[in-house]
């Protein structure tokens, strides 16, 4: 992978896998705006599974490369495979690590390989529970001495990952989970055609975009609308999103008799149309980074209730609000009915002033990827 002068600069993204997430959102979200003429991405996921955005990638002019797994038992078979992956594969200008998890153990071996510019990204403020949470927190110390740089989507996240002293401290940089705001406007043609195609001509929509793991919080969310359901029986929760705990939600959902009222519609790639199907968007999360869900809800013009466990970075437009889990299912559930009734309206200009342009977050990364941003 000899730069040559013709070629466009690589940058090597580090990521979990190439699926609907939203740290892999984000990034493709740069990839699809940046000048691939003079800089190009190529992904390195730790898993064997084909993801959604492979195929994009590869039509974009990226590279797939696969690293085994971490766990833990494995650590010197995992630090050998960077090794000789970057024996392998030498000129990349940036290694930009999305998976802090392992960051501390890919990072040096990066920079000891000759990478010129390392890079930690804390997207996330909290770890999944148990003897996971703990082996990430332990892995993750003194994450920011082991990197050129430090980035993350918000100051929670930050100081989540690399310490209330480097957070405080300056050092390190914020990006924001920027979007393509233009492509979540609020669209009344796109709604009747949603609404219509899952039968909610007439129903009050309750959404929610995300993953089904533990940080999510889909059990809360559930309660919220079950609340909602027994004020107002034509109700609807829009689910979006998979992951271990889908089948753990469908069960309580007929558990609470809400099987018929509680749409999972799996991971979707088109998910701005499904943004216009919702009447209010519910983000009971107990940690996060920045999620872009509620950024992409706003965009789409939606009132959003939102847990004080999200970081309040998320709350951009007067459409967002924020409340204490502690307040309990039905509070949550009385606020969305108080609100339901507003005027949906166009919000692209309010997102790009609050700094989660794409086109300006583009321009950040060609700055910090080419030695322009000072180093930490």
């Amino acid at each position: 992978m000899e730069k040559k002068e013709n070629r466009p600069a690589r940058v090597l993204q580090v990521l979990g896998g190439t699926g609907l997430g939203g740290a892999e959102s984000r990034v493709m979200d740069s990839y699809r705006h940046l000048d691939r003429s003079r800089l190009q991405f190529d992904f390195c996921v730790h898993s064997g599974k084909e993801g959604y955005f492979d195929r994009e990638i590869k039509n974009l002019g990226g590279h797939i490369y696969q690293i085994p797994r971490f766990k833990v038992y494995n650590w010197l078979s995992y630090r050998k495979a960077w090794k000789n992956f970057f024996k392998e594969h030498p000129g990349y200008l940036a290694v930009h690590g999305h998976m802090t998890s392992t960051a501390s153990i890919y990072l040096p071996i990066a920079k000891k390989a000759g990478v010129p510019l390392t890079i930690a990204h804390a997207r996330s403020a909290g770890v999944d529970p148990g003897i996971k949470g703990k082996i990430t927190r332990f892995l993750r110390k003194n994450l920011g001495k082991k990197a050129d740089l430090c980035l993350t989507c918000s100051a929670m996240a930050g100081e989540a990952v690399f310490g209330k002293k480097m957070q405080d401290g300056g050092k390190v940089i914020t990006v924001p989970n920027a979007i393509d705001a233009a492509d979540f406007a609020y669209d009344e043609k796109t709604r009747q055609e949603m609404r219509e195609k899952y039968g909610l001509q007439d129903k009050f929509v309750v959404g929610h975009v995300g993953r089904f793991g533990f940080m999510k919080n889909h059990d809360f969310l559930l309660d919220v609308f079950a609340e909602i359901e027994k004020e107002l029986p034509e109700s609807r929760l829009l689910l979006i999103g998979e992951g271990e705990k889908m089948e753990e939600i469908r069960q309580k959902a007929a558990g609470l008799g809400l099987s018929e009222k509680v749409i999972f519609t799996g991971n979707q790639a088109k998910i701005w149309q499904f943004y216009q199907a919702m009447d209010y968007f519910v983000f009971p999360s107990v940690f996060e980074g920045l999620p872009g869900s509620v950024i992409e809800a706003q965009a789409a013009g939606l009132r959003c209730l939102v847990s004080d466990g999200v970081t309040p970075e998320c709350v951009i437009t007067p459409l967002a609000a924020q409340m204490s889990l502690e307040e309990g299912a039905k509070k949550w559930a009385a606020r969305v009915l108080e609100e339901r009734h507003y005027p949906r309206q166009v919000q692209t200009e309010a997102i790009k002033k609050a700094g989660f342009d794409i086109e300006e977050q583009v321009r950040m990364l060609d700055t910090i990827y080419f030695g322009k941003q000072e180093r930490i």
